[in-house]
């Protein structure tokens, strides 16, 4: 196993992987994936913490995102690392959005009087 941190202005990325060789590339095209797409989203500070594992046939990538109001966890399981971080991001980036507008729209309801 082996875990490396990157700390952007408000964010704190970690990736580790598990039962594979960790590489450069591999991380990289994971933080830039990741980071942009948390930026869109997450204007306050928040942790990031990616997970790339292969075990036989599958290569899964999963991770987890605390921010100040809400936790995200999101995992894809193929039969490619890149794969399964670009599969990660489609439904990471769905479940960003949806938090987002949750409190978005919490905080435009109006006050009843």
């Amino acid at each position: 196993m082996s875990t490396s941190s990157e700390n952007t202005s408000s964010m704190n990325l970690t990736v580790t992987f598990r039962h594979t060789e960790p590489t450069d590339a591999l991380k990289q095209h994971a933080s830039e994936k990741i980071s942009a797409c948390i930026k869109k989203y997450v204007r306050n500070h928040s942790e990031v913490h990616v997970i790339l594992s292969v075990e036989k046939r599958d290569h899964t990538a999963e991770v987890t995102v605390r921010a100040k109001d809400f936790d995200v966890t999101s995992k894809a399981v193929t039969e490619d690392l890149y794969t399964a971080i670009d599969k990660l991001m489609h439904t990471l980036d769905v479940q960003l959005r949806k938090q987002k507008e949750k409190i978005v729209d919490h905080k435009n309801v109006p006050v009843l009087s």
